[in-house]
């Protein structure tokens, strides 16, 4: 196996770790509210704060990863999801899962601003959106994981087992990128040349394009599944038929990052493949919102368009950021992914009080995710302008 198929792998099993853990809460939630007494809005907020470092730290974590070198800062942070998995599964109330949760999530920080960057140091140029879909699927593919064994072992032996077993696989994966990664020439070496850990402007506003295109993506994938079930009911669809459609869906968009890896690697059209899919996307989300069509169908058919460009979106900073700036550059890109995550469903939940009816969110993100198309103009525009400048064009 070459060498950048093999780092894909480890870096993509090892990744898996995080999205286990994101939803090792959630997931042992039957026997953790009752045993501490949680209210909903604590259950609420433990989930959600593992996200929340990456207001603070996504930035920071691409410069100390120039500095002290991807694979340390890689290690540094599986260890801190080692130890936050560790504290939540000994906690005995909400201000020590806090904590344990918010020193996961500092870790997992790093995880995704370093080793994005380390994929694409080993795949800039060539098959960059194939691996950055194979390599973003690792989070979903985590969840599900998740979804399918912490819910009964929490059942069986107590919820504290369930996180027990998320701070045991960060140590596997913390294992296996130790004994299995082979660093790239560039792992660190921003900092060993002595270069600066600023952008150029012009890497700055491509980056910042590309990004808000990750954040906007994300955040609606947070509306569609998070508003999605109120609709459905509304609709007149039981809880269950419901349940069943939305997990189907979510496993759509894990399968759909895959195809539209494979087939962006095989058009070599991305701007095609962005433009049918973020339009089909937002069609079948309006369709559902607007009942022109069954919307248990709309959904999974939003679900399969939606995975389709994350490939695409994913391989941005690759023609961004110039190779000494990436681990930098790749925090400034996830920054704004935390801020789409954060930002847009409150803004959805707002106009759905607002406007009263149980579309409004809907309506809202299937016309948000629009305006992806026109950040992706401007930033294949900037590009190309950037390179006839280059070349003298």
């Amino acid at each position: 196996m070459e060498a950048r198929w093999r780092a894909l792998a480890v870096l993509t099993a090892a990744r898996t770790s995080m999205g286990f853990q994101f939803q090792s809460i959630a997931s042992v939630s039957a026997e953790l509210v009752p045993a501490l007494s949680l209210t909903y809005a604590d259950l609420g907020f433990l989930i959600g704060l593992y996200f929340l470092p990456g207001l603070l730290f996504a930035l920071p974590a691409g410069a100390f990863g120039q500095r002290v070198g991807d694979k340390r800062a890689v290690l540094l942070g599986l260890a801190l999801m080692v130890l936050g998995g560790a504290i939540t599964a000994l906690a005995a109330s909400v201000p020590v899962l806090a904590a344990g949760r918010l020193i996961s999530g500092v870790g997992a920080v790093i995880l995704n601003v370093l080793m994005s960057k380390m994929v694409t140091d080993w795949f800039a140029g060539r098959e960059i959106v194939l691996a950055m879909s194979i390599f973003v699927n690792s989070f979903p593919i985590g969840v599900g994981l998740a979804l399918g064994s912490l819910g009964w072992l929490a059942a069986g032996y107590g919820w504290a087992s369930g996180l027990g077993v998320s701070s045991a696989a960060a140590i596997a994966a913390l294992l296996l990128v130790g004994a299995a990664y082979t660093t790239h020439p560039n792992d660190g070496i921003s900092a060993a040349q002595g270069h600066t850990f600023g952008l150029s402007r012009r890497e700055f506003g491509l980056v910042c394009v590309a990004g808000s295109i990750w954040g906007i993506f994300n955040g609606a994938f947070s509306v569609m599944f998070g508003f999605a079930p109120t609709l459905l009911r509304s609709a007149g669809l039981g809880a269950s038929e419901t349940g069943l459609l939305v997990a189907s869906a979510t496993w759509l968009v894990a399968a759909s990052v895959q195809v539209g890896g494979l087939l962006a690697q095989r058009w070599q059209r991305p701007a095609l493949l962005m433009a049918v899919s973020v339009l089909a996307w937002s069609a079948a989300m309006l369709a559902m919102a607007v009942e022109l069509g069954p919307p248990g169908v709309m959904l999974l058919a939003a679900g399969t368009f939606m995975g389709l460009p994350v490939g695409v979106i994913m391989s941005l900073p690759s023609q961004a950021l110039s190779t000494d700036n990436r681990a930098v550059g790749m925090g400034m890109f996830y920054l704004w992914l935390y801020v789409g995550h954060g930002g847009i469903p409150p803004v959805a939940g707002w106009i759905q009080d607002r406007v009263g009816h149980p579309s409004s969110a809907m309506i809202f993100i299937a016309l948000l995710v629009l305006s992806i198309l026109v950040l992706y103009a401007v930033f294949r525009r900037q590009v190309s302008a950037a390179l006839a400048v280059e070349t003298g064009g």
